[in-house]
Formats: C-alpha cells, sequence, structure tokens
C-alpha cells in the first residue's frame, strides 16, 4: 500500500519506514505539516500515518485535510501525549485509529494489514458489482455451457428496453427464473414484479386477478380490488402459461398492451398503467394461433423480442452444477458429494422435466440420506423407469469383480472340455490343486454333462 508517514522523530521515521517497506508497501515521509499537506495534494497516499504534535499546525490539520479529500482513506493518529480528549476528537474529525507512543512497530504493520485486506475485499466487491452489471451469469439462474451463454447474453442486451418479451421454454426450464432477471436488470427494477399464472384459474377468476373490480361488480365483490396490472404500476408483470389464456381475456390483455390502460370489471372509466409485460409459453405459440386458439394481433404484441430456454438435456455441464446449487440451497449446511458414476449417469439422463425435476431429485436424495454423505444413483432417481435407460448406458464398463468373475466362469469350461471333464487333468492344466478347482466349480456352479448340480 502507498503510505504518508507525518513525523520529525528522526528513531521512528527510520524503524518504522524500514518495517514497512520489508512489508512490501511504499512510504513517503513528511517531517512538518506543510510537506505531509502538500503531499495528500499531489499523491494519492492509501494510507496516512501522522502525529499530532508536527511542526506548523499540526497532526489534527492533516487528518481534517486527508478526510476531506478522500473519506474512505484510513488516517492513524500518532501521539506520545495521549489524552482520552484527543482520541475522542481524533476520532470525532474521522481517524481510522489512534497509537501512544511508544508503540511497537508491529502494531502499526498489523494495522496497514487489516487496512489492505478491507480494501482488496472493497475492490472484489465492486468487481462483483461490475461483473454483474455488465452481464456475468445471472442472479438465481445457474449455468454455463454455451446455450445458457446465448440466454445471459439476449438477457443483458432486451432488458434495459421495455419491450415486451415472450419466454418460451419446456415445462421446468426456469422460465420465471428468466422473467425476473429481465426485471432485475431493467431500469423498472425498483418497482414491483408481479407474477400470474394464466393456467392455474379458471376462467372467471383470471379476469378479476388480471383487472381487478369495482365494489358490488359481482355477488362477492364485497370491496373493489386492484388487478395484477395495476399493482405491477412502475414496474413488470409476468404472464407464465399465456398459451392458456382464454380468447375472452386475450381481447382485453391486447387492449393494455395497445393502450395501456385497464378496466376494473364493473368501473366505468378505464386506469391508467406504466408496466413491460413479459410472457411464457410452453408451446411454440404460433401452434395455437394456427389452431385459432391464440389472438395473432396478441401474438405479435407479446413477441416482439422472442427468448428460447434451452431444455436441460441441451445444456452439457450444467447438470452438475446445478446439482451443487441445489445441495447448497436444500441441504441445510451439510457437505454432500456425488460418486463419479453417479454424476455421469445424471449427464446422460434427458431429464423431461429439467431444471425443476433434478431440484426435486436432490431435494428428495437429501431427505432419504439420513447420516450418508454421498448420494447415490438410486437415491436422486429411485422410482423412475426413464431412469433405467440412463444407469444401462454407464453400465457398459461394469465392476472388475464382475468381469473376472465371468472370465474365469469361461476359462474353466473351456479347460474341462480340452480335458473331458477329468477332473485332475484340468486342475492340472489350470495350475491349481483338484480340491480348489472342486470350490471353484461349487461356488460358479460349473456342471459337467451328466453330473447333477455340484454339492455344497
Amino acid at each position: 500500500m502507498r503510505i504518508l508517514l507525518c513525523e520529525d522523530e528522526v528513531t521512528i521515521v527510520v524503524t518504522l519506514r524500514d518495517a514497512l517497506e520489508e512489508r512490501g508497501h511504499q512510504v513517503e515521509h513528511a517531517g512538518d505539516t506543510d510537506s505531509a499537506l502538500a503531499a495528500l495534494e499531489r499523491g494519492t497516499p492509501e494510507v496516512v500515518l501522522t502525529d499530532i504534535r508536527l511542526p506548523g499546525a499540526g497532526g489534527m490539520a492533516i487528518l481534517q485535510r486527508a478526510v476531506e479529500l478522500d473519506p474512505a482513506r484510513p488516517v492513524v493518529v500518532m501521539t506520545g501525549y495521549a489524552t482520552v480528549d484527543q482520541a475522542v476528537e481524533a476520532m470525532r474529525v474521522g481517524a481510522a485509529n489512534y497509537v501512544a507512543k511508544p508503540f511497537r512497530n508491529e502494531s502499526i504493520l498489523s494495522l496497514i494489514e487489516t487496512f489492505a485486506r478491507v480494501r482488496a475485499l472493497e475492490h472484489e466487491n465492486r468487481e462483483l458489482r461490475s461483473q454483474v452489471s455488465s452481464g456475468q451469469p445471472l442472479d438465481g439462474v445457474v449455468g454455463a455451457s454455451e446455450a445458457m451463454r446465448k440466454v445471459f447474453e439476449r438477457v443483458r442486451t432486451v432488458a434495459p428496453s421495455d419491450a415486451s418479451v415472450l419466454i418460451q421454454g419446456e415445462s421446468g426450464t426456469g422460465k420465471e427464473r428468466i422473467a425476473r432477471a429481465l426485471h432485475l436488470h431493467s431500469t423498472r427494477a425498483q418497482g414491483p414484479f408481479v407474477a400470474l399464472s394464466c393456467a392455474a384459474l379458471p376462467e372467471s377468476l383470471l379476469e378479476a386477478e388480471l383487472f381487478g373490480y369495482e365494489k358490488g361488480a359481482f355477488t362477492d365483490a364485497r370491496r373493489e380490488r386492484k388487478g395484477r396490472f395495476e399493482l405491477a404500476h412502475g414496474g413488470t408483470v409476468f404472464l407464465d402459461d399465456i398459451d392458456d389464456m382464454p380468447l375472452e381475456v386475450q381481447v382485453k390483455l391486447l387492449r393494455v398492451l395497445q393502450e395501456r390502460q385497464v378496466e376494473r370489471i364493473g368501473a366505468d372509466q378505464p386506469i391508467d398503467v406504466d408496466l413491460r409485460v413479459l410472457a411464457a409459453t410452453k408451446v411454440p405459440l404460433f401452434e395455437r394461433v394456427r389452431e385459432g386458439r391464440f389472438r395473432e394481433d396478441l401474438y405479435y404484441r407479446i413477441n416482439v423480442v422472442p427468448l428460447l430456454l434451452p431444455p436441460l438435456r441441451e445444456r452439457r455441464g450444467d447438470v452438475g452444477l446445478l446439482v451443487a446449487h441445489f445441495i447448497a440451497r436444500h441441504g441445510r449446511g451439510r457437505a454432500f458429494t456425488l460418486a463419479r458414476s453417479t454424476a455421469a449417469m445424471l449427464e446422460r439422463y434427458a431429464w423431461p422435466g429439467n431444471v425443476r425435476e433434478l431440484e426435486n431429485a436432490v431435494q428428495r436424495a437429501i431427505a432419504l440420506a439420513g447420516e450418508k454423505s454421498e448420494l447415490a444413483a438410486e437415491d436422486l432417481m429411485p422410482l423412475d423407469p426413464r431412469w433405467r435407460g440412463a444407469v444401462e448406458v454407464v453400465e457398459g464398463v461394469r465392476p472388475l469383480r464382475e468381469v473376472l468373475r465371468e472370465t474365469e466362469i469361461a476359462h474353466i469350461r473351456l479347460a474341462l472340455a480340452e480335458t473331458g471333464g477329468h477332473r485332475s487333468q484340468t486342475a492340472e492344466l489350470l495350475g491349481i490343486s483338484r480340491k480348489v478347482l472342486w470350490e471353484k466349480m461349487r461356488d460358479h456352479k460349473i456342471l459337467v454333462d451328466g453330473e447333477g448340480e455340484p454339492a455344497s
């Protein structure tokens, strides 16, 4: 670190300067107030060490100026005339610490190392914030595959605009997480994020949830209620499963997108809303248009920017990252590991339920783990018959014990065939005793033509 040492006692300057420079710090010395203030004005020391009683205006003037120029810069005040009043005043002005003479150089070095660690952490935090703002993998979205990097890039590009985005992806791919990421990286991040699944409610309730209603609009409307669009004013509304939205509701949604106005059920006047609309579909939405189940004009209104989320089976290398993420989330502080063969099986499995299925599998495995710290394949997928296909592929490499056993059986059968079933000759041919041959034939249940099962 760059240190300004303001001290007029030569013995302190020489010993403290040497100690600091031995630790790799850069030290500039000022022997009076004027030269210290000049050094502050022309340079950028990261830490200031100053004596209170310094020729000229003194250390308090240096402290005050150092704080004015950079409030975050640590200033340590040193004095041989320590009093409580001086210490309180120095700390009030902005000193980071107060050291009474005589002091050990090690105490100063310890303070400097602490300041260096804090400065490094602050720098790291700034870097992390910069990475998030410049578009590194998004908060809450785990992935490092090429397919997901393209998604991150698209999110970073469109998030700052107010354009409607249609997120398409199979069930369980994380469409709502991407919608939240679009909101958090937009200019509306300080506003509300309001989500609603169009598949979760019948038509009558869906309309009331979206648009709200006035008191007395229908039998149970005992008071007025704001709809989701009003609640999202100043922020973002996310309509999941929009492919399941009834045609009658689609007509009213089109007006919201065109006019930026909503009409509560039973109201006479529209209400202005300022919001961004994000939507998600689990099927190619234009198929619904061709089938007459989705309005074409609405389709083009919400599909200003299409964003396709890949299924987990196309995200090569992301399964391991997701498993580690879910273990950290659901493991309650416990450390779990995966056998290498299990990790390979997880990567090979198609995951038809995508990320949601994987998370459920990890949660179940943790719940059933008991005292075990290693999660096995059967823990993760104990019931799903589709899992067996993945297991069989990996089992092309079988345990060595099984392979050796099968090889031994085949070789004994071959030797017996060569000798016509003669035990002594077979044992001699194999280089083992007759007793060992008999034991192996018994253990492996090897029969010679005309014999019954070997006695046990």
